[in-house]
């Protein structure tokens, strides 16, 4: 049975724009995407890997760049050639039973790495103002819940995009502080360290830059930008040529998010490795340890620039968490869906962000470690990736789902490179337990 789309809550103010305005208009979601995957959790791995082994899994971001743009390339050609999201097409291709182990999968995951990142933006906003933790927690769950609800997600998405700009403080320190260019370069290249630690980290690092809620996420924001507007239709029904415009913007406006992404990851590995590492701290345990790599650039403001940080990245975050969940589980039950709807016409969608904001608040309640439960929500994602990666790379090379658009070699080569990556990583990692 069709869904009948619900009205559209809200409008985007007509006017003129110049071209770069319009330029950034373009950049939809393969920006957010990147922005929401420089999450709290990941500010938290890549500060504990650059802390812990210095310049020595910088490897793993040059590494990761391609992998990450194939697979997040396949997510969104998936939503645009289909006009459905990933979770519609698994519910179509595979078993019924396959298809919801996949979502409980991922379900799972985005409430666990939603409990860690409101914990940690707790944690740092008492850095700030202090405070009860669990309150702040609380607090920071019923304001996400409340945009979702309240106001449409382009429009506040937009501001809380400028937050995640605090994080370019890292490069700011890398200007301050004495680096080893010559180790962060060897660094860049060569695996120097492949112990169990190093293992370890690694599965973090790859699972917090290749993360299944965005798989899902942007194949349903793909999909939506179809759904929403009546002129477009998706790609397996118009010709070739005219895809092409259509195909290019989704290749520059991932690209480019995943630049921002990776970059950002980068100097934060970085900064911490000339800074935390340098100073023998190699253990972080805290936030206002994480904090310490930016006093070089903002001194006494540094748990400020810090808690600016991890609280923008956390509020675009954990939209993107809630809503990956709510659009998988939707799409596979064929109900309206979307955070342009109004509540009240898509009330299962919205309660199931409902459910997985109060399901990560009640994980802060088993007083975990938030830095701790960051790196381990990584962990768990790289984990959970696999079989996600897999079933995707599998849709995208059907042509009875794709069409004329089936995913041309070198992105199937480089998405199932990268599955293979995160499969050897994975039973690296339990290896380890042995």
């Amino acid at each position: 049975m069709a869904v009948t789309k619900p009205p559209k809550r809200g409008g985007i103010a007509g006017g003129l724009k110049s071209s770069l305005t319009e330029a950034l208009d373009d950049l939809g979601p393969g920006l957010v995407t990147g922005a929401a995957d420089d999450d709290p959790s990941g500010i938290a791995t890549y500060s504990q890997a650059g802390a812990q082994f210095g310049y020595g899994l910088l490897w793993t971001m040059v590494l990761t760049y391609p992998l990450m743009c194939a697979v997040q390339l396949v997510s969104a050609h998936i939503g645009r050639v289909t006009g459905d999201g990933l979770a519609k097409n698994l519910a179509c291709n595979f078993p019924q039973g396959v298809v919801i182990a996949l979502v409980a999968i991922l379900v799972g995951a985005n409430i666990i790495n939603i409990g860690a990142d409101l914990a940690a933006m707790a944690a740092a906003a008492d850095l700030v103002i202090g405070g009860r933790t669990h309150v702040l927690v609380v607090l920071f769950a019923l304001i996400s819940v409340g945009l979702q609800l309240l106001i449409p997600y382009h429009r506040y998405a937009r501001i809380l995009k400028w937050l995640t700009l605090s994080l370019f403080a890292y490069v700011g320190v890398l200007l301050l502080v004495r680096i080893d260019w010559t180790a962060a370069f060897l660094g860049m290249i060569w695996p120097g360290d492949l112990g169990k630690a190093a293992i370890v980290t690694i599965v973090a690092l790859l699972g917090t830059t290749i993360s299944p809620y965005l798989f899902f996420w942007q194949s349903s924001q793909e999909a939506e930008e179809v759904a929403d507007d009546p002129k477009e239709k998706r790609l397996k029904d118009i010709p070739k040529p005219a895809a092409r415009a259509k195909l290019r913007r989704i290749r520059i406006d991932t690209l480019v998010g995943m630049a921002f992404s990776n970059l950002v990851a980068l100097a934060i590995i970085v900064a911490t490795a000339a800074t935390l590492h340098q100073q023998g701290v190699t253990q972080i345990d805290t936030a206002a340890q994480a904090a310490e790599a930016l006093r070089p650039l903002a001194g006494s403001f540094a748990f400020a620039l810090f808690a600016l940080g991890i609280i923008g990245t956390g509020l675009l975050a954990v939209p993107v968490l809630a809503g990956s969940a709510a659009f998988a589980v939707s799409e596979t039950r064929n109900w309206p869906r979307g955070l342009e709807y109004d509540p009240r016409r898509a009330k299962r969608f919205y309660s199931i962000i409902v459910m997985a904001s109060v399901g990560g608040v009640a994980l802060d309640w088993l007083n975990i470690n938030p830095i701790k439960a960051l790196f381990w929500s990584a962990v768990l994602n790289g984990i959970a990736a696999v079989p996600l990666m897999a079933a995707m790379m599998i849709i995208a090379s059907r042509r009875k789902v794709m069409g004329q658009f089936t995913a041309e070699p070198a992105l199937l080569v480089f998405g199932w490179g990268a599955t293979g990556v995160m499969a050897a990583a994975t039973l690296s990692f339990f290896a380890t337990l042995l």
